[in-house]
């Protein structure tokens, strides 16, 4: 599908979340201890709850931990099925989400979003929450394997890298950008498995699974040329894979050798310049020239 028809069906924001509200956010600093919602959480969640599932909107909440999942949950099945609710909602994160609350999202109907905080965050996990615990963050096969629609992506720029590689690399190999393994393999997933999450899966926490995540006829014409094989390159160099021609909608949004020659108009700086995509991005740039 052309630059044209994918304009038809451009950026719209209809739904609620991340945070449907403050005092229901665990933030994700490993480094402090969970934080408890205070006793009136749950009827002002309640409340806010009810407004959107009346309007039938779509539904994203933040949710690190399974403790959170579990009360965010206690709110939503009465109130979901108290309005009827049918649109699509997701939790985001759920690194330490359990087997109990995975099967109440998938009777529910819901999804979970997936990222890679944990690549950046991971040895503090560790140091906080031990080998045994960080093991199981997040319990990806499990999750997948339950049939749940899932999404996998980079989160805010804020705790992580917008690369996907890094992503990738991630739930692949379960090491850290620091190189310490905290994931164990039963929570890993396969390079096709990590790549279907990132593409068609995410396409359906926006209703776009139709026309996204796949190269195929009447799907818009995204698609990007790698400066190595996804598939088969050693799992350490994942996270230093490149585009080396990116073209979005049809047109040529990015380039370089041997493709130079179909370099779009020069984008501005990384701006801020201590932003993670700054300094890791160059640092994987750096470490693709070293190898070469």
């Amino acid at each position: 599908m052309n630059r044209a028809a994918s304009r038809l069906n451009g950026y719209v924001l209809e739904g609620a979340g991340e945070v449907l509200l403050f005092g229901a956010h665990d933030y994700e600093n490993f480094m402090a201890p969970r934080p408890e919602w205070k006793e009136q959480v749950e009827r002002d969640l309640t409340a806010v709850t009810r407004v959107i599932a009346s309007r039938q909107w779509p539904i994203r909440n933040h949710a690190t931990y399974d403790e959170t999942i579990s009360r965010i949950l206690d709110v939503f099945e009465p109130v979901f099925k108290e309005a009827g609710y049918r649109a699509r909602w997701a939790i985001d994160h759920a690194e330490t989400i359990t087997s109990g609350n995975i099967a109440r999202i998938k009777a529910m109907g819901g999804g979970i979003a997936i990222q890679n905080r944990l690549a950046f965050a991971g040895e503090f996990f560790l140091e906080r929450y031990g080998e045994q615990a960080a093991s199981s963050a997040s319990p990806l096969r499990e999750i997948v394997d339950a049939g749940i629609p899932v999404g996998a992506g980079t989160d805010a720029t804020r705790v992580s890298s917008y690369n996907p590689w890094l992503s990738l690399s991630w739930i692949v190999t379960g090491k850290t950008v620091g190189g310490t393994q905290v994931t164990s393999p039963k929570n890993r997933l396969s390079r096709e498995e990590a790549l279907r999450l990132y593409t068609v899966g995410s396409a359906w926490f926006s209703g776009e699974e139709d026309v996204k995540g796949r190269i195929a006829p009447g799907q818009y014409a995204d698609f990007a040329v790698l400066s190595a094989d996804y598939l088969s390159v050693p799992e350490e160099q994942i996270g230093v894979i490149e585009s080396v021609l990116t073209v979005t909608g049809g047109d040529v949004v990015y380039s370089a050798p041997p493709f130079a020659t179909f370099t779009p108009e020069q984008l501005p700086p990384v701006n801020p310049a201590w932003s993670p995509e700054a300094v890791f991005g160059g640092y994987q740039r750096a470490g693709v020239e070293k190898q070469a």
